[in-house]
């Protein structure tokens, strides 16, 4: 099992930019798909984007992000970001940070909420019209 903390949330302008960490601690944490889910009030919690076990480029993302949202991993430091750019009104949320079940597996392979196992809290992010 592996734990995980989100951080870099808050309260932000519309065009303006957040970036959000995930710390992951206990098992090898490289050998392991990562994805980013949120939840809008009222709503089920939807997929944002996800990044390979192998990181760099393997990377997918949900239509409504893609081109503004990027992700990106540091196996070295265990730690996941989601830089989030040109945000919306609509994108007011919670986010979380998640964990493929299974090694090894590629990001358009890690993209349904039920093949993540580990979850971390979650950290709110409010854009301002």
């Amino acid at each position: 099992q592996v734990q995980l903390v989100e951080s870099g949330g808050g309260l932000v302008q519309a065009g303006g930019s957040l970036r959000l960490s995930c710390a992951a601690s206990g098992r090898t944490f490289s050998n392991y798909a990562m994805g980013w889910f949120r939840q809008k009030a009222g709503k089920e919690r939807e997929f944002v984007g996800a990044i390979g076990w192998s990181g760099r480029s393997n990377t997918a993302y949900a239509e409504s992000v893609k081109g503004r949202f990027t992700i990106s991993r540091d196996n070295v430091n265990n730690m996941v970001y989601l830089q989030m750019n040109s945000l919306k009104p609509g994108d007011t949320a919670a986010y979380y940070c998640a964990a493929h079940r299974l090694k090894y597996t590629i990001a358009t392979m890690s993209m349904i909420e039920d093949d993540f196992g580990s979850w971390g809290p979650g950290t709110q992010v409010t854009v301002s019209s």
